[in-house]
């Protein structure tokens, strides 16, 4: 390349010609000629006196020549590093850009950290590259000599890179799950314990505890042997005490990421942890201080899971095998832990903005309390309810806030027998308490109420309901945005509390309340502030939700809402558009006004729903005209919502909404657009059945590219597979044409496996073969209804062979048990005589026994009717 720096810098020109045109020529150095690309790269970034923004792009563009989040591609651009870079270049470049971390440029060297750590990363697995830790290894060890001519301040900057190096490699290689020589593991965390001792100086401790930590996953071998572990464990302890913060940060941040992944190592130290975090929670810094309180969430967290699995051993009456019980550190400390905490609750920040994302103690410490709460569930109780009773009714407003505070985060955990009094007792009190003077009481109050509608709304005394309704509701538009959005917050989760309302007489009792609820709320979305806490799409979701689980009584008011709504939406277009603040302001409400459009949409009758279907569809197609993916997604859900009620009056909206479906299944890189538009081809197939038909090539067609586009995010795929089933039902043997292929496609996923310990990656699996079976089952029903099943016989081989893998597979899942046991009916009822050797099997009676065993009506009555199509065949 004729001018290599020239080209990196245009990379960063704003003006996107230039840009791209710089762009384009480094993609086609790299493809020319690639071992020379890295070698040129790496002598711009070695070369002194250069500009050391060039140097720094230069490294960053070698760096991530290696680097990528995905596996694959990382190792695929790895292998083509070690394929056409001959192995003098390699070693030339590696040589380069180690050289540089001992470069007087402190940008330089921090670049050459992450690109050797690449380069490193990519070689000692192959146990290559044996220069790289000797050199780093004498960098850090090198003490200063008046004869090297290197000051003191150059001289600490280049063991900190060569720190940051191996921090960096360690991360690395934990994540790519390398298999490195133990030697090597070794020599690298001697190097960086080495860093961290007393008389180095903090920039070097900082660097070196960082790079521990960075190593901690990477060195478990170390961490099981007890010696090497206790000196570890002393090393970090020790950073504690530093005179520098930062490197007190960083040590506790070591400590919460051993809590993390070697709980079982912490009987040893606890005491000690116990008092350093203590210590420090009370009087240190506050960047400090969160750290240590940190630790303690990490605990609870760590504690809840082993708490869990021992619990649902002992519920389906299994011992608990391959370790020790959990030693409960969170319970041992609550009764010094709970004060602590509180005390923390009361170092409020007044200053602090509710619309940005801060982080202070008082944060942190209900963090803690909430994970505390979840931990030791009843214990809590006692352990936090004598300051909350003495505070919650103080004149002082940081004691009030801060007992409010502590009784809303330990409302998740404990059992309503024994929280549920104080929150009976509690409701008077907080009421009277969303009128406090000061602006902080009022919003935790309200969130404390949203927090009791949500998980103790039985504990509400139903002759303080009309109080608790009209006390929320009056301050929505009184209030600060900040106490107005928790007010919209609580009003969300009492009515989400109707949704398992089964009173059947028509009305429930927020139905007196609706038509007030509705017009503040709606109100609310255009007053002052709506712009700040969020507190326009809270209210909006608050309306969503009330009409959701609204009584049959209320279906008036919202057949009288969806014009005024309407009209809403259809002003938004006019909105005046003058920079990108107010594109997104406009975009994001048309989403919400979508979104409760379609909310109305399943509530109202369809002859109701009609005069308006065309100013409906009128709308959602102008907002998908705009570039916004979250508005993409409202719309085509409001689109679904409005096919599902009017069904076959669907059609004749189906030319002009074509081409959006289209584009919205081709958006691979918003992939949340691409998966709500195969549900919305699911929904029209479904409404409009057969009319569907002429529209299905370019539909198959896209369906089947967003399964071949590796980009595209895993989880649009099963849907895309089921959404075969959906079309294939409605269009029936139409779907013919579409068979061959889209059965191959079926037959590919289905040897998707996962191995036993990914939980993970069976989960997905299980979703997976739902998306399978479902399309089977819509293919096979849409065959036998257009009287086409004999088609199908060329494919029963493999649907059959797919079923008797699913029923060897003990990772199943029930919904997968279900809908295999469907599709094992559907075949056997569409084949008839051609399955008859089939159906005489082992799994197939193996199968529909696995469904009788759960117990559960449903499956068991799929079994029933599967069972009676076998036998009748068998027969």
């Amino acid at each position: 390349m004729a001018d290599l720096s020239q080209t990196l810098l245009a990379c960063q020109n704003p003006d996107p010609q230039i840009r791209n045109a710089a762009e384009a020529a480094l993609t086609s150095a790299e493809q020319t000629n690639l071992a020379q690309f890295f070698l040129a790269l790496s002598t711009e970034l070695s070369t002194e006196g250069r500009d050391p923004n060039i140097r720094q792009l230069a490294g960053l563009h070698l760096k991530n020549l290696l680097s990528a989040k995905d596996e694959i591609l990382r190792e695929q651009k790895v292998t083509r590093y070690k394929t056409a870079v001959d192995v003098n270049t390699r070693v030339s470049l590696k040589t380069l850009v180690l050289g540089t971390l001992r470069s007087p440029v402190t940008a330089a060297r921090h670049t050459a950290a992450q690109a050797c750590a690449e380069l490193a990363a990519a070689d000692l697995p192959n146990n290559e590259w044996n220069e790289f830790l000797p050199a780093l290894m004498k960098n850090v060890s090198d003490e200063v000599s008046a004869d090297e001519g290197v000051n003191a301040v150059l001289h600490e900057g280049i063991k900190v890179s060569a720190l940051e190096c191996l921090g960096f490699t360690c991360e690395l290689l934990a994540n790519y799950n390398a298999d490195i020589n133990q030697d090597i593991t070794n020599q690298m965390l001697t190097t960086i314990v080495g860093g961290i001792r007393s008389d180095r100086p903090d920039a070097v401790r900082l660097a070196a505890t960082v790079a521990l930590k960075n190593s901690l996953m990477f060195t478990s071998n170390n961490m099981e042997n007890l010696n090497e572990r206790n000196m570890i464990m002393q090393t970090i302890c020790e950073g504690t005490q530093c005179t520098e913060p930062r490197v007190r940060v960083a040590a506790y941040e070591c400590i919460g990421q051993i809590a993390y992944q070697y709980y079982d190592k912490l009987a040893d130290y606890m005491t000690t942890i116990f008092q350093l975090t203590f210590g420090t929670i009370k009087s240190d810094d506050e960047s400090v201080a969160l750290q240590a309180i940190e630790f303690w969430n990490i605990l609870c967290e760590e504690e809840m899971e082993l708490i869990d699995e021992e619990n649902e051993l002992a519920t389906v009456g299994e011992q608990l095998e391959g370790r020790a019980p959990c030693p409960r550190y969170v319970a041992a400390a609550l009764e010094h832990l709970i004060p602590l905490l509180t005390e923390v609750l009361t170092k409020q920040d007044e200053d602090a903005d509710a619309d940005e994302d801060t982080w202070n103690m008082a944060m942190a410490g209900a963090t803690c309390i909430n994970l505390v709460a979840n931990t030791v569930e009843d214990k809590v109780v006692p352990a936090v309810m004598p300051f909350v009773q003495a505070n919650i009714q103080s004149t002082e407003w940081r004691l009030k806030e801060a007992s409010t505070m502590a009784f809303g985060s330990i409302l998740e955990g404990p059992t309503q027998a024994v929280i549920g009094p104080f929150v009976n007792q509690s409701i008077p009190i907080l009421l009277t308490a969303l009128t406090d003077a000061h602006t902080m009481v009022k919003d935790t109050t309200a969130w404390t109420l949203g927090r009791i509608c949500d998980l103790h709304v039985l504990a509400i005394p139903q002759d303080l309901f009309p109080s608790l309704v009209t006390g929320l509701t009056n301050i929505l538009m009184t209030e600060s945005p900040r106490v107005s959005s928790q007010a919209c917050f609580a009003l969300h989760n009492l009515a989400a509390a109707f949704a398992l309302d089964e009173n059947q007489s028509g009305t429930n009792a927020l139905s007196p309340y609706m038509p007030t609820l509705l017009q503040t709320l709606l109100q609310v979305t255009e007053r002052d502030g709506w712009d700040e806490c969020n507190l326009r799409q809270q209210a909006y979701e608050a309306v969503n939700v009330l009409i959701q689980h609204s009584a049959p009584d209320c279906v008036p008011l919202f057949e009288q809402m969806l014009p005024v709504i309407l009209d809403r939406l259809q002003g938004s277009f006019a909105m005046a558009v003058l920079t990108n603040e107010d594109r997104e302001t406009k975009e994001a409400l048309q989403g919400l006004l979508c979104g409760l459009v379609q909310v109305i949409e399943m509530k109202i009758e369809k002859e109701k729903l009609v005069p308006y279907a065309d100013n409906i569809m009128q709308c959602m197609l102008q907002v998908l005209t705009s570039k916004n993916a979250t508005a993409h997604e409202e719309a085509f859900m409001c689109t679904g919502a409005l096919a599902d009620r009017l069904e076959k009056d669907f059609e004749k909206y189906l030319p002009h909404l074509h081409p959006y479906v289209l584009s919205g299944l081709r958006n691979f890189e918003a992939y949340q657009v691409c998966a709500v538009a195969v549900g919305l081809v699911g929904d029209i197939s479904r409404a409009v059945e057969a009319a569907i038909l002429p529209f299905c090539d370019e539909i198959i067609t896209a369906l089947l590219e967003s399964l071949q586009n590796s980009t595209l995010h895993r989880n649009v795929k099963p849907p895309v597979l089921s959404s075969f089933g959906d079309v294939a039902l409605a269009i029936g043997g139409g779907f013919e044409k579409y068979l061959q292929v889209t059965l191959m496609m079926l037959m590919q996923a289905s040897q998707t496996k996962a191995p036993d310990d990914d939980e993970d990656l069976i989960d997905y699996i299980n979703i997976l073969r739902e998306g399978i079976l479902e399309a089977y089952t819509g293919i096979i029903q849409g065959m036998k209804d257009g009287k086409r099943a004999q088609v199908l016989l060329p494919y029963k081989d493999s649907m059959l062979g797919f079923l008797e893998q699913l029923s060897n597979d003990n990772n199943k899942d029930r919904e997968v048990l279900s809908k295999a046991i469907g599709c094992l009916g559907d075949i056997a009822s569409s084949l008839g005589p051609h399955v008859r050797d089939d159906m005489s099997k082992p799994y197939v009676q193996a199968l529909l026994k696995e469904g009788f065993d759960t117990g559960e009506d449903s499956i068991k009555q799929t079994c029933m009717w599967a069972n009676g199509v076998v036998q009748q065949i068998i027969r």
